[in-house]
């Protein structure tokens, strides 16, 4: 695609945008509903070129280039698909994030300031491998009012294209132009210099990809470079639960950025959990790797310093033994992502102290770091996961791609009236009101 190509499809997002923001919930909420029905209804034809993707990163696969943590997250199945679809219906189902009064405040008699939820405009997303993503993506863009551009990684590029025209052929109702895809490496280039027509970037892949897009645009970028997610087995851990806790953290899906890194064990209970709980891993195949504490208790490979700041994305585990709750915390804050932290304790206070001193996005009290997606936190799907402080935090769902703009419903008011030796004082005052255009709360209008 050439560069004047790219830049006409932006501007055609930038228009539907201007529509979107106007469109009523209930259409973009059935157009969803349709995206749903038309991808359980096309099983075969996403299949067919799923599998072209698949055997294609196999290849690659055994050339040594793909890891088998890539092509786990590019293979799709019926059931997956369903999944999909139970997605886009959920995030139909979500509350209308648009119009809604944030805040409302009386300035004066009859000069009412409303903050107003609205959509942020133009979102650009390159994401690798997970075709889910594109529906993902779309989903929760088109309900939250959104234009999106659509970059997926070469490797699912017959998976996306057909999941792309399923979704634009499903959403006919919507302003043409909502949803663009765009293929080639050019593409991403000529969009991250687009700083002028797109307003926000949202990259998901491996931690070298999101620093690329980070480091070579001046548009907004929302997203993540790693998930190096730890569970802490505390000395008032019930070890049963810490070994369950543990074992889903890595095993349950290990290609993910919610997939525990690093397991660190109080010393208080290393000896009576680490055997079992290596046996364990080591039933599921997943590879370890411990420090000198560990290895005093259970025999696994020696683990480096590398180690402890790695996103291994497959069956790989890190060990560490300390010999408090300050040097866990001390740990997790020196060697995590800021993505998700988890603690295994009996002890509220214990449990408190953890929470209120790791820097994460989300931190967990005895529960598995697997729980952090926008799915099962009810956002209805996410865009991927923010460990950024601003803006938007955690798993990104509809919230996450809104802004703000304040409407001021007034009667002919004049700042010179509230400026100068008589000037009028201002109210200031709160109140509970929904904005509604030409609607001031105190005169019933």
């Amino acid at each position: 695609m050439t560069e004047q190509a790219t830049e006409q499809k932006v501007a055609e997002a930038q228009t539907a945008a201007l529509e979107l923001a106007k469109l009523d919930d209930g259409v973009r909420s059935a157009a969803l509903h349709d995206v749903a029905d038309a991808i359980e209804a096309n099983h075969e034809r996403v299949l067919e070129a799923n599998a072209k993707d698949v055997e294609e990163a196999e290849e690659l696969l055994e050339a040594g280039e793909y890891s088998r943590a890539l092509v786990d997250r590019l293979e799709l199945s019926a059931s997956k698909l369903d999944d999909i679809a139970e997605m886009v219906r959920s995030v139909a189902e979500q509350d209308d994030p648009l119009g809604e009064t944030l805040e409302a405040r009386r300035l004066d008699d009859d000069l009412e300031l409303y903050k107003v939820g609205v959509p942020i405009g133009v979102i650009g997303t390159v994401f690798e491998s997970r075709p889910d993503a594109l529906v993902q993506i779309a989903a929760l863009s088109l309900k939250s009012g959104n234009a999106v551009i659509l970059k997926g990684g070469s490797e699912a590029s017959h998976s996306n294209r057909v999941l792309y025209e399923l979704v634009r052929e499903a959403t006919a109702d919507v302003p043409d132009g909502w949803a663009q895809l765009i293929e080639a490496r050019e593409d991403v280039t000529t969009l991250l210099g687009m700083d002028d027509a797109v307003d926000l970037l949202m990259p998901r892949g491996s931690s070298e990809f999101v620093s690329y897009i980070q480091n070579n645009t001046s548009i907004p970028v929302l997203g993540h470079t790693e998930g190096v997610c730890h569970v802490f087995v505390d000395s008032e851990a019930d070890l049963s639960m810490a070994e369950d806790v543990a074992f889903d953290a890595k095993v349950q899906y290990p290609a993910v950025c919610n997939a525990v890194e690093t397991l660190l064990v109080h010393e208080a209970v290393a000896e009576d959990f680490l055997p079992a709980m290596v046996d364990r891993y080591r039933d599921a195949d997943v590879t370890l790797r411990g420090d000198a504490g560990t290895r005093d208790v259970v025999d696994v490979d020696p683990a480096t310093d590398e180690d402890w700041k790695t996103e291994y994305g497959d069956l790989e585990l890190s060990i560490k033994v300390v010999d408090s709750l300050t040097a866990a915390i001390d740990h997790i804050n020196a060697h995590g992502s800021k993505h998700t932290e988890s603690i295994v304790t009996e002890d509220a206070d214990r449990a408190g102290t953890f929470m209120r001193s790791i820097d994460a996005a989300s931190v967990f009290h005895n529960a598995s770091t697997r729980f952090a997606d926008g799915y099962r936190y009810g956002l209805g799907a996410e865009v991927g996961i923010s460990t950024g402080k601003i803006h938007a935090r955690g798993p990104v769902g509809l919230e996450g791609l809104t802004t703000y703009k304040y409407h001021l419903e007034g009667d002919g008011q004049l700042v010179a009236t509230y400026s100068g030796e008589n000037a009028k004082p201002y109210l200031h005052e709160e109140f509970a009101g929904e904005w509604n255009p030409g609607h001031r709360s105190g005169t019933g209008e």
